[in-house]
């Protein structure tokens, strides 16, 4: 069996190909723009296939290199801000790449799984009354990014419905660990906290909107659940992926604090507070965890360690010209 994971350069998509290469069963492929992969530990067990997603010759070249018997979808514009900054970019990446990978299923009579990866953010302005969130929640995407993740989402479920494809959609929600990228908030957070520590910052740590709650689980546990949506999940159906359990974004943060040697200022950056912010996101996964038994095994404070190791590899101990 092969199975095909696009944005496998990305923090989960690496996360996810470690996951399956340890389960066995299956081949791994990757869809990059690169011809390497970032992570070294992959290089000799994932075979690459170069393509732009957006380029529909590209996508359908990769699809009849990999012949895939399963497609996890990842890749995309993730970055919720950079959709204020380029909505159009943004739309069209999130939805041309599952438009064109469908259109190659179809166009090769390939039968295959899709694994489709939403977003909670597709739920966007939640009310008190919606928490926590379930798959029947109104959809009020309060971003350019939850409007692209809806489209994607919903570009799958038509393609289901009018041509019987294989495809799964999850929604997860926030999901968090080593290696993600320094944009996100626990890991600016962590790889502020380290900077300190080395003496290579001023102790004085940028903040957002602190008063949020969140619903974070370890991306290691996350990527647990995509597998188990490959086996088990029926097509046409959407889950919602998370641990229900909502942590301010300054509980997230005291408790980075706790684990570091470093002591510091909090001083707001207005750059990185965002148009709309809804107070409290939970997720509700009762749906999935009874249909598969998934449920994170990961503390909330082993990843925060975790996270902080890694940036303490990633951060040289002295500044470079």
């Amino acid at each position: 069996m092969h199975t095909l994971i696009t944005g496998i350069n990305g923090f989960v998509g690496g996360h996810l190909a470690e996951h399956l290469l340890a389960l066995g069963g299956a081949s791994v492929w990757g869809v990059t723009r690169t011809p390497t992969l970032i992570l070294p530990t992959l290089r000799d067990a994932v075979q690459v296939v170069q393509a732009d997603l957006c380029d529909p010759a590209q996508v359908a070249a990769a699809i009849a290199a990999a012949t895939p018997d399963v497609i996890i979808h990842l890749a995309g514009q993730t970055f919720v801000p950079e959709s204020f900054r380029d909505p159009a970019t943004t739309l069209h990446t999130n939805s041309l790449a599952l438009l064109h990978l469908v259109l190659a299923l179809l166009e090769q009579q390939r039968a295959c799984r899709v694994l489709v990866v939403g977003s909670n953010e597709e739920y966007g302005l939640v009310t008190p009354a919606d928490i926590p969130i379930d798959e029947a929640t109104p959809l009020r995407p309060a971003s350019p990014y939850g409007v692209s993740k809806i489209t994607q989402s919903m570009l799958a479920l038509q393609y289901h419905r009018s041509h019987n494809l294989d495809i799964v959609v999850v929604r997860p929600f926030n999901h968090i660990g080593p290696r993600q990228d320094e944009r996100f908030v626990t890991s600016a957070f962590a790889k502020q906290i380290v900077q300190i520590e080395k003496g290579l910052q001023p102790p004085l740590l940028q903040v957002g909107n602190l008063d949020v709650q969140r619903d974070f689980t370890d991306v290691r546990d996350m990527v647990r659940a995509y597998a188990l949506a490959i086996q088990h999940g029926a097509a046409g159906q959407i889950y919602n992926l998370g641990s229900g359990q909502p942590v301010a974004i300054r509980t997230l943060l005291d408790m980075l604090a706790a684990a570091s040697t470093a002591t510091f200022e909090i001083q707001p950056d207005p750059t990185r507070m965002r148009p709309v912010n809804v107070p409290v996101v939970a997720c509700d996964a009762r749906r999935f965890a009874t249909l598969t038994g998934w449920q994170p095994r990961i503390p909330l404070e082993q990843t925060l360690h975790d996270i902080l190791a890694d940036w303490r590899t990633r951060v040289p101990d002295t500044a470079t010209a």
